[in-house]
């Protein structure tokens, strides 16, 4: 199984979205909330080029936000991508 890592941060709808998507369909994930930490987020964010969140990554390859992971679910790409 692929590990997917989520980075977050509060309020954020579509952070809550991603979250609610990975639980109906029962994918493991990890949270790393960021809330508060303006410096972490900067240095993610040009780690990765991704400018919002939440910053999705599967394998450590960034795949985008949420909806580009809803897109990739759409297209049937997300659960190979996943090892299922």
């Amino acid at each position: 199984m692929a590990k997917v890592v989520m980075y977050k941060k509060n309020p954020c709808p579509f952070c809550d979205r991603a979250e609610n998507f990975f639980q109906a369909k029962e994918i493991q994930y990890e949270v790393i909330d960021l809330t508060n930490q303006p410096e972490e987020i900067d240095r993610i964010k040009h780690e990765t080029g991704w400018r919002t969140v939440p910053i999705i990554l599967i394998d450590g390859k960034l795949i985008g936000g949420y909806s580009d992971m809803k897109e990739l679910d759409e297209q049937g790409k997300l659960m190979p991508l996943l090892g299922r």
